[in-house]
């Protein structure tokens, strides 16, 4: 998709909200990623509906950020996982039309190649990312911006071309792809039947080996007439974290199950190991990290300039924490 096309299915979301009563199902979107794996096993295991009685929720599954936030922006969605770059640019393009809450994940996010052994090997190839302005599509053309290599379709640019997981891994098979950024377990599926390497983990690129791969996020409208819902979710989502800190072997076969039930395949036990070694739960949003990722949009022309200090709201993560201990 075009950025042009992008930024104006963004204005006609941001024109044609679908506002729901406050008193309805809590409206909560994530992806068929184990990078989101909270929200895999809470809507799975009915967690986060047993938390708001009388309501419920509704669960919306989507293929990359971008298109998430914009339906979050429409007024679709209350609540939604998703990764560090959409909620900059979403924040950014809507002035501050939502809130990262509470982080999910850090790390789960690889550059896989097949033959390519540094950057200048990818000159002239044609490499993927899920979807334009996505988190590793960001990261992507930032990572290849610091290597010194242009981006474009034209030798010795290198082509970028966002297209969703499942085809990148039926591309990179049939090798029509020089590699691939993708979350898991995408990229562990492109190593164990792609014949891939990781080439990057993105893990090495940020300090402490740590960065938002996924966070929660919140419209405004919600922050404002769901709080209590909301904060409920949260909790929710705090106890499915600490599962996974506590369990990781079961949770990741919790997840798993959700995740075979979405995409109709289940993930190998050794290929669900290798996925999840590469992430780490986590509550912390990481600010200064979630800016790092808005400023590199901007930077690269996927977003406009602006202040991202308000990105994050952790009142809602600390009223969520206060009524987990009591």
């Amino acid at each position: 998709m075009s950025r042009p096309r992008a930024l104006a299915l963004l204005v006609c979301a941001l024109a044609c909200r679908r506002p729901a009563p406050p008193d309805g199902p809590l409206r909560i979107g994530y992806f068929p990623n184990v990078t989101h794996a909270q929200a895999l096993v809470g809507d799975a295991d009915g967690s986060f509906a047993a938390a708001l009685p009388g309501k419920g929720i509704t669960s919306r599954v989507f293929r990359a950020g971008p298109a998430a936030m914009e339906a979050l922006l429409a007024g679709e969605l209350d609540l939604c996982y998703v990764g560090n770059a959409p909620a900059s640019l979403a924040y950014l393009r809507s002035a501050g039309g939502l809130r990262v809450i509470a982080g999910a994940v850090s790390g789960g996010a690889s550059l896989v190649a097949r033959e390519a052994r540094g950057p200048g090997d990818l000159a002239g190839r044609r490499v993927a990312s899920p979807q334009l302005g996505n988190s590793q599509d960001v990261a992507l053309r930032w990572w290849l911006r610091q290597q010194g290599m242009a981006v474009g379709e034209r030798p010795p640019a290198v082509n970028v071309i966002p297209i969703p997981n499942p085809e990148i891994l039926a591309l990179f098979q049939q090798r029509e792809l020089a590699g691939a950024w993708v979350p898991e377990p995408w990229a562990a599926r492109l190593v164990s039947q792609g014949g891939g390497r990781i080439l990057v983990d993105e893990r090495d690129l940020w300090p402490g080996g740590t960065f938002p791969s996924t966070v929660l996020v919140a419209s405004d409208r919600a922050l404002r007439l769901r709080r209590a819902d909301l904060v409920a979710a949260v909790r929710v989502h705090l106890r499915l974290t600490e599962r996974w800190r506590e369990s990781p072997a079961a949770f990741s076969r919790s997840a798993n199950e959700a995740f075979g039930k979405l995409t109709g395949h289940r993930l190998g036990e050794r290929l669900l190991q290798a996925a999840f070694s590469r992430l780490d739960p986590t509550i912390d949003p990481m600010p200064a990290k979630l800016v790092a990722a808005g400023e590199r949009a901007a930077a690269l022309g996927l977003a406009p300039r602006g202040d991202l200090s308000g990105l994050v709201d952790s009142t809602l993560l600390a009223e969520a924490l206060g009524g987990a201990a009591r």
